[in-house]
């Protein structure tokens, strides 16, 4: 029997410069928040909009969980 996992991984973005990438959803949302919160308090010359991100959507694996010949 086999089952197929999706796979989603996240990238996030200051402006043109990555500072987190390949984070899995949990993660993602995790610093996301922090980030969103950071911007908020710190007086550093960004803003919410500098911040972005993209999801990708990695190939379907398919994990085996047994097998018979």
């Amino acid at each position: 029997m086999s089952k197929k996992v999706d796979n989603k991984i996240y990238h996030i973005y200051l402006k043109d410069k990555c500072l987190y990438h390949s984070l899995s959803e949990e993660s993602f949302q995790e610093h996301w928040a922090m980030l969103c919160n950071m911007i908020e308090l710190l007086s550093n010359g960004y803003s919410k909009e500098d911040l972005s991100y993209t999801a990708v959507n990695l190939p379907k694996k398919e994990e085996v969980c047994s097998s018979s010949y």
